[in-house]
């Protein structure tokens, strides 16, 4: 007999998920895995999720689970899960940025977080998958989130209302090391390919940065181009295992590929004139970086925000891949090109006795209830 939960069906920047209270959810979280793959509607062969609340995208594929704090300085608790599109499993190994824009004005509209004025609130988040820290700051009225407002997100059409997120902290959130290596950048040797060299690091998901000429890509491809060319998304997946293996994530190339959420891998180049998907060009003066990332073997049509701020952060760092070829402005917000536009990172990065520290990172989101109400799993 199907499980009838109460959820929520939100849109977090620029991706989807069901947002569970953790005191719906069995206390046993073994119980878990098979409710969210029954909800979403995976495994699924065809890749589409027709039988569940996914939309056969990785970005469409996810769940949050919100709950009281567990440590002291935060509000509430946020668990992620990414739900694999045509695999039976569900990853918890990093956190979702864009769906962090959801958590705040979650918990205030399900009265999880008092409020007891109107105008702009701070939510302070506890993520577990990477006990890290997330101030969301926002505006409420009348005790409930405001959606309504003027900024337009790349990826997403029409406007809503600015959240801010700062990320705390974000350095070493799946390894416990901002340089996972000990090094800006090293040389992977990978099979099939042989040295390439890359950039390792860890600041609110884990990242693995490579030039795009080291395989042969201009760096402006589109995803469907990525998608329609199995030689390269091979030989990226490749070099994604022997990276996490590197860092120290995964022991062995067995086990990286049952861990395909981190870390994610982008290739990275100059700035130029880069398209967007729906026609249109990003130009070169309006950009620092162009970006295109793979997230769950997926290349991704926008960017993955934690993925956005660890290229933020990787640019400060010097002898790195994105700090060689970004055009930084030291104390100014970094431009990412990427396939939905320009997505701007405001990040701080100082270089200590012990080495580089990540401070904290910064970018705004929207977000919208879709609707609520149950889902049978």
């Amino acid at each position: 007999m199907a499980h009838r939960i109460p959820c929520a069906f939100i849109r977090g920047g620029t991706s989807k998920a069901l947002v569970f209270h953790l005191k719906d959810l069995p206390a046993n979280r073994s119980e878990w895995d098979a409710i969210f793959l029954r909800a979403m509607g995976s495994p699924d062969p065809y890749g589409r999720q027709l039988d569940g609340m996914g939309g056969g995208v990785s970005s469409l594929s996810k769940v949050c689970v919100i709950g009281p704090p567990s440590v002291p300085g935060a509000d509430v608790d946020y668990t992620f899960a990414q739900v694999q599109v045509k695999e039976a499993r569900v990853d918890y190994s990093g956190n979702c940025g864009n769906m962090s824009s959801a958590i705040g004005p979650f918990a205030v509209d399900e009265k999880l977080v008092d409020v007891a004025r109107n105008g702009e609130v701070q939510v302070r988040i506890h993520n577990t998958n990477t006990r890290k820290i997330i101030h969301s700051t926002f505006e409420v009225r009348d005790g409930r989130s405001v959606e309504t407002g003027a900024l337009e997100i790349p990826g997403v059409h029409g406007t809503a209302a600015p959240i801010r997120l700062d990320f705390l902290e974000p350095g070493g959130a799946s390894t416990g090391k901002l340089l996972p290596t000990g090094n800006a950048a090293d040389d992977l040797l990978v099979t099939g390919i042989g040295k390439v060299p890359a950039s390792m690091v860890d600041a609110a998901n884990a990242c693995v940065f490579i030039d795009a000429r080291t395989l042969g890509l201009r760096g402006t491809e589109l995803p469907d181009e990525i998608e329609a060319n199995a030689n390269v998304l091979d030989q990226l997946r490749e070099v994604r295992l022997y990276a996490s293996v590197k860092m120290g994530i995964t022991r062995s190339l067995d086990d990286a590929r049952n861990k395909p959420m981190i870390p994610m891998i982008a290739f990275v180049s100059a700035p130029q004139d880069s398209p967007i998907i729906g026609g249109g060009t990003v130009r070169k003066e309006d950009c620092d970086l162009v970006v295109r990332m793979i997230s769950n073997g997926q290349p991704h049509r926008a960017l993955p925000l934690t993925g956005s701020l660890c290229t933020a952060v990787a640019a400060q760092i010097e002898g790195s891949i994105p700090h060689q070829l970004a055009n930084a402005r030291r104390g100014q917000p970094l431009r990412l090109a990427m396939p939905s536009g320009v997505l701007s990172v405001d990040a701080s990065v100082v270089r200590r006795e012990a080495g580089w520290h990540a401070e904290h990172g910064s970018f705004y989101r929207t977000t919208r209830r879709l609707f609520e109400g149950w889902v049978y799993a």
